[in-house]
């Protein structure tokens, strides 16, 4: 075990490698470099015109009493362009499914056997936005589904920075960081002719202790057929409510306190 007097002298070592490790690579963390292999990611995720994603994501919360929790969950999502969606996203609170036609919205809670249909005909785009606006819900990685990615990402980036390269589930990656003023966040994009995102990383800085949300994909898919992974098609145990009446649809469990506003 450390004593103390050695985890007091370990700590300022450790910060002066980093600082001098972020020192030595400044001239890497080019602004120009940065939005070159965003631009590169987004071109090829929006030139896919069906997709098929698995994911574990994290979200932290600060409690009113100031203690940071994360919550873990894992999912799919299925893709098909202009206006096709399907996902499904399993935490130890909330089991839901999603699926989008182009025509209707269908959210169904699977740990309640309840189900809400509302129409939304219309675009993917404008289904994110509705589910934003309307419901206070987004989808995991979001803005990785758009039909124009890079506008979405880059929209208010005041900094850009190309950090160097990390190697996400065994996949070297390039390593982006970007600052707007609410949040910081983060993306690594696979390296070589497939630039995918692999790991996404927001961070909200107008909250105290800054939590964070992550998204690690798992796998990416282009060739998983989708001809009938839109229609919705509920157990005939399942009753139909109303959106307001489907209380466990959400990454965080009902009752947790959420503070740390500054």
């Amino acid at each position: 075990m450390i004593s103390k007097m050695k985890r007091h002298i370990a700590i300022p070592i450790v910060a002066i490698m980093v600082a001098g490790l972020f020192g030595s690579t400044a001239s890497r963390a080019d602004d120009a470099s940065a939005r070159r292999i965003l631009k590169a990611m987004s071109d090829y995720v929006t030139a896919q015109k069906t997709l098929s994603i698995t994911y574990d994501a994290d979200i932290e919360v600060i409690t009113n009493d100031l203690q940071k929790i994360q919550f873990t969950n894992s999912g799919q999502v299925v893709l098909s362009r202009p206006d096709k969606l399907r996902a499904r996203r399993t935490g130890g609170y909330a089991d839901v499914q999603l699926v989008f036609d182009g025509k209707a919205l269908s959210i169904f809670s699977l740990d309640d056997d309840m189900y809400t249909q509302v129409e939304a005909p219309g675009s993917v785009d404008q289904l994110i936005g509705k589910l934003r606006a309307e419901f206070t819900v987004d989808m995991p990685g979001a803005d990785l589904l758009l039909s124009n990615v890079y506008d979405g990402l880059i929209e208010d980036v005041l900094d850009a920075k190309h950090i160097g390269r990390g190697v996400i589930d065994g996949v070297e990656c390039e390593h982006l960081a970007f600052r707007n003023s609410e949040t910081d966040w983060q993306i690594w994009v696979e390296l070589g002719d497939r630039p995918i995102p692999r790991k996404y990383v927001i961070t909200s800085k107008g909250v105290t202790a800054a939590p964070q949300y992550t998204l690690r994909i798992k796998e990416w898919r282009t060739d998983t057929p989708v001809a009938d992974a839109f229609a919705f098609n509920p157990p005939p145990t399942a009753k139909r409510v109303s959106a307001e009446q489907l209380a466990h649809i959400d990454e965080v469990p009902n009752g947790v306190a959420i503070g740390g506003k500054k």
